[in-house]
This record gives C-alpha cells, sequence and structure tokens, in this order.
C-alpha cells in the first residue's frame, strides 16, 4: 500500500514496515480518549538504538513473551496505543517485536538538517536514523506520520486530505499517493539517482 514509501526503505522487510506504518496512522487518527496523542517508533538496529536510548521508567514491556508484541498482534496494537500517551520511544526489533517502551533517544548526529516546524520528537527520530541503521516513525500530535531514514525525511503521512497544505514538510518536487481517506508524500525520485 505504501509503495512510495517502502521502495525509499529497503533494508526492512515490508511487511513490518507497513503494519508498523498502519499502526502509527491509527494512532495519528484514532489519538486517545478523545486528543491527539503524538508518539515515536525506531524500527530495526534495535542494539544500537537500545545503546543510544534509555528507559524514563520501568519499561512496561519488560518479561511478556516475544509473541505477544509483535506488531501484527492485535492486542499489541491496544498496548501500543494506551503507551503511546506517556513519554519516550518504542525500540521495534529488525523482527516487528517491539522490544521496549517509554525509551530516550540519545542520539545526536550533526548533518541532519530539519524543515522547520518540527519538533522534539522528530528532532529525535531523525537525529537516531542517522546514528543507527534504524528507521524513524513519528506520530505527530497534529495528525501526521513522519518517516526517517538516514537523517533524513523520506515520508509524510496525512490521514486527512485537507491537511495536505497545513502540514507538509517535504522540500522540492512530491509524489502523492491517494488511498481512501489516506495520503502518502514521499519525494520524486528521479531515474538518475535511483541507478546509482
Amino acid at each position: 500500500m505504501f509503495e512510495s514509501i517502502l521502495c525509499q526503505v529497503t533494508d526492512y522487510d515490508a511487511d513490518i514496515l507497513e503494519s508498523l506504518i498502519e499502526l502509527a496512522v491509527e494512532i495519528a487518527r484514532e489519538g486517545r480518549e478523545g486528543r491527539r496523542v503524538g508518539t515515536l517508533f525506531m524500527l530495526g538496529d534495535e542494539r544500537a538504538v537500545l545503546a543510544k536510548s534509555r528507559s524514563l521508567i520501568l519499561d512496561p514491556l519488560s518479561g511478556h513473551p516475544e509473541a505477544l508484541r509483535h506488531v501484527s498482534d492485535p492486542n499489541l496494537r491496544g498496548t501500543v496505543k494506551e503507551l503511546a500517551q506517556l513519554d519516550g520511544a518504542f525500540v521495534v526489533s529488525r523482527d516487528g517485536v517491539v522490544l521496549s517502551a517509554c525509551r530516550y533517544l540519545d542520539a545526536l548526529a550533526s548533518q541532519v538538517q530539519m524543515p522547520l516546524g518540527l519538533g522534539s520528537r522528530h528532532i529525535a527520530a531523525a537525529n537516531m536514523s542517522a546514528a543507527t541503521n534504524a528507521v524513524g516513525l513519528v506520530v505527530s500530535e497534529s495528525a501526521v506520520v513522519r518517516l526517517f531514514c538516514h537523517g533524513r525525511l523520506v515520508g509524510e503521512i496525512i490521514p486527512e486530505l485537507w491537511m495536505i497544505n497545513r502540514t507538509a514538510q517535504l522540500q522540492g518536487m512530491v509524489k502523492q499517493e491517494t488511498f481512501g481517506q489516506l495520503t502518502v508524500l514521499t519525494p520524486k525520485v528521479s531515474r538518475a539517482s535511483t541507478s546509482k
């Protein structure tokens, strides 16, 4: 479904990345108890992400069986939506297992350039994706989901079509795909730059 994003983030299993994107979009659209919720997921390179982060509170996922912590498990999805209200990031393994919640990300990468108007959650995701091989998915409290890979913004998912003009941060030529009420924006990549 998210082909333009999946073709830019090729190091990860498309089914796992798509499942995590769908969860992020659900959080963006539904919020929690009538209010918008922002959160952050770091997918892959889990050892490096865990080494460059620390727990903000006792980890609520610690000790639970791995089979119950997979992003495709519907029961976990409800748990993640509840935990998304707390500060900190979720660390998700390359295989789609949510390893930890409520993590403070310590990574700092000087080469990261962020569009104006994006907050600390976006900066943390961009920095961690630059300092590791992980992909960052940020659910903004403005109900936009943004993907960061190698320290740069590679996609924006806007659940409500009317938000496009207010929230799009991608620079230059943009490819737009619409799936029902969901709009995905990604940078247009020229054929010359993809054949390198």
